[in-house]
């Protein structure tokens, strides 16, 4: 019986046995009738029963409360289930599915609501069902998590390899009644770790490129490093006059970061029109050793580049300073052609002049000297051309 009604009526019977009473007390009875006694009593009682439905009522209310606070907190973690990224599911010690996720219904092509009651194993390649059976009796007497890579096969397309993780699930006695399952498609990633032990690996394939065109600037990442794909970044600092300095030139497969320098003010430039740039992250790099190996050579590039610079900074004499900047340039960035060698990189007067720490002025009035020496000369696209001469006398 509805509770509202079950009050509704002891409040009615309340009232009737109230009237009863009065009706009682109105015929004067005989002496010593129990009838108004009697009366009053069960009015009493009826007001008892009146008291306890009225708190049945509010139990019922705060009953009914808790049943849609328990309602919503079934839904969430519900919701919780069904939108996990990886494939989640529940099945029987048999592995027969009781429940599974929108990811597990994604990565198996087949409609969430057709998932119950599928057999594990009928995602399996037939050839490697026998093992799969194999393992999930073991399963049944385990009493831990379990981690295995498989082959899976969905309703369509390719096998693809997966790694599941398994847990136990336990009834009110302690055994266990059920497993629960996390399966992860790791195709991609074994790919990417058979590539890591191939010998023509290439830090740079397979991830977004980001372009910057000539004289943006580039954030510089804390937990990152960038590699160059395509062309050349500036790399400067700021002298205590708040002059720029050139610290470095990062060409294709070098890497750069504020990672990589302890100077409290770096900054890294596009020189080149279109400049193409991968980002890799420190952690990842710590927990590939391929990688590393990879990176390190290209590392140590720029270790000595640094150094070069450097040593050409340290030349008392800024004629000295620019000749031997424009050797350094020849060694890492020149081309033959026929009237010598070119330099693939464009560097303006002032950029020149902040690697060797001096005015343009004072680079410009120098290149004009060394032109009219006959010793460089420009191309069409104003690139540097350097005569053999200028090796002699740089040494």
């Amino acid at each position: 019986m509805n509770v509202e009604i079950f009050a509704q009526k002891v409040q009615s019977l309340h009232g009737r046995l109230a009237e009863l009473y009065q009706d009682a007390i109105a015929i004067q009875p005989q002496p010593h009738s129990i009838l108004p006694v009697a009366f009053k009593e069960l009015g009493m009682a009826s007001q008892t029963l009146e008291v306890a439905a009225d708190r049945l009522c509010q139990q019922t209310e705060e009953l009914a409360v808790a049943q849609l606070r328990l309602e919503a907190e079934r839904q969430r973690y519900q919701d919780l289930f069904d939108f996990m990224p990886d494939a989640y599911l529940v099945s029987d010690l048999e592995g027969k599915i009781q429940e599974a996720n929108r990811a597990a219904a994604t990565l198996f092509k087949i409609n969430q609501l057709f998932l119950a009651n599928k057999l594990l194993v009928s995602f399996i390649p037939p050839e490697e069902r026998p093992a799969f059976r194999t393992k999930l009796t073991q399963l049944r007497e385990c009493d831990r998590v379990q981690e295995w890579t498989v082959s899976m096969q969905p309703r369509q397309g390719q096998p693809f390899d997966a790694a599941l993780t398994v847990a136990p699930v336990y009834d009110d006695e302690g055994k266990v009644a059920a497993l629960r399952w996390l399966v992860r498609n790791i195709t991609e990633r074994k790919r990417v770790q058979l590539a890591l032990l191939g010998h023509d690996y290439d830090p740079s394939q397979d991830r977004s490129r980001h372009f910057y065109s000539k004289g943006e600037v580039i954030s510089l990442e804390p937990q990152s490093l960038w590699l160059v794909c395509k062309g050349l970044v500036k790399l400067s600092t700021m002298s205590e006059t708040g002059d720029e300095v050139l610290v470095g030139l990062a060409g294709p497969s070098m890497p750069f970061g504020s990672s990589l320098t302890s100077l409290p003010t770096y900054q890294a430039t596009a020189l080149s029109a279109d400049v193409q740039l991968v980002c890799i992250s420190l952690e990842e790099i710590a927990a590939t050793p391929r990688l590393t190996q990879a990176l390190l050579p290209k590392i140590s590039d720029r270790v000595r580049q640094t150094e070069s610079l450097l040593a050409i900074a340290g030349k008392r004499q800024v004629k000295d300073r620019l000749y031997y900047l424009l050797l350094w340039l020849k060694q890492e960035f020149g081309q033959k052609v026929a009237q010598g060698t070119r330099l693939s990189v464009r560097l303006t007067h002032q950029d020149l002049a902040d690697a060797c720490c001096t005015t343009r002025v004072t680079v410009t009035r120098l290149l004009s000297k060394l032109q009219q020496q006959g010793k460089i000369k420009l191309d069409s696209q104003h690139h540097i051309i350097l005569n053999s001469t200028l090796c002699h006398q740089a040494a």
